[in-house]
């Protein structure tokens, strides 16, 4: 059965001759709109509590401890798999070439590890970074993922993401031009952003050099910024429901490059964090009634894209 779109999976089946699975690690890092820096507080939709893997808590541990949990769990359900270390949490590439090295090799240096994705921000990739990642990267896997969130400018002001739009065209220029893999988060249903906005974006994701990208819905979470905006101005937000949100996946990847993988369309915040939209599904479950209207509307990832 050929799939209507790209999945993040395949890509890795295609650079990998055997199974992998990511492994969520907290490394300690802050964020420049955390420690003064930028700002303080953090974007506003932001409680890095939400990036805490689900399979153990990872409170106080150092990067081995936490691939070994993080192995042990995956591996009851498959005993034969590699594993790629995902720093995932805060900004995974602020601090000194020094400190970032000892961490990333540490990682890489656990048995059954054969790569690294970061996550960060597109205003934290010192050119000394970049090229050390690109000599690592001529050795391992490393996948670079940019938390863009918006290629709006007025969007990124409005959620104190503390970049701009340029910021991120030119952080994911770079990365790629060095030869090191690179991903964009996207958040769809930010404020002020409309229909037309958000497929828009498809567009100009598409025009950088992504190997994949990782969507998700807006979710209003406890202990944010945005909750209190939420409970004060609700009119202000367009929470999708899980049809519409559905739809407006399948518009987005009808204009998206057939050739960007697709890592995810949703986040799974833990139940005590979710205000808004409390859909109930697991990832799989969305995923599922997202290739069900794929099928109904018989369409696929890039079918509207126009070059």
């Amino acid at each position: 059965m050929v799939k209507p779109y790209y999945e993040f999976s395949d890509f890795l089946k295609e650079r990998f001759s055997f199974k992998v699975q990511k492994i969520s690690v907290n490394a300690g890092f802050t964020c420049p709109n955390r420690d003064g820096v930028k700002g303080t507080g953090g974007c506003t939709y932001c409680n890095n509590a939400t990036f805490n893997p689900g399979y153990c808590s990872t409170a106080g541990e150092g990067i081995s401890a936490q691939l070994e949990k993080g192995i042990r769990f995956f591996a009851r359900k498959y005993p034969v798999m590699k594993y790629i270390a995902y720093f995932q949490a805060y900004t995974n590439t602020y601090a000194s070439l020094a400190t970032l090295r000892q961490k990333y090799e540490e990682a890489l240096a656990f048995p059954g590890v054969v790569g690294l994705i970061l996550g960060t921000r597109p205003d934290c990739m010192p050119d000394v970074l970049l090229d050390y990642l690109s000599e690592l990267a001529e050795k391992t896997f490393v996948f670079i993922e940019y938390g863009l969130e918006s290629t709006s400018d007025r969007t990124l002001q409005r959620i104190h993401r503390g970049h701009t739009w340029q910021d991120s065209v030119e952080a994911v220029r770079r990365t790629h031009e060095r030869g090191i893999l690179v991903g964009a988060h996207l958040i769809l249903g930010l404020p002020g952003e409309d229909r037309e906005l958000l497929l828009r974006q498809a567009g100009l994701i598409s025009a950088l050099p992504l190997t994949a990208v990782k969507l998700h819905q807006l979710q209003i979470i406890r202990h944010t910024v945005m909750e209190k905006e939420f409970r004060e101005y609700p009119e202000r937000f367009r929470l999708y429901g899980v049809e519409d949100y559905a739809d407006l996946v399948v518009d987005f990847l009808e204009r998206l490059r057939p050739d960007i993988a697709v890592d995810r369309f949703i986040s799974q915040s833990p139940r005590e964090l979710l205000i808004a939209p409390d859909w109930g599904l697991k990832n799989y479950e969305f995923t599922a009634f997202v290739n069900k209207r794929f099928a109904f509307r018989q369409t696929w990832q890039g079918k509207q894209f126009t070059g």
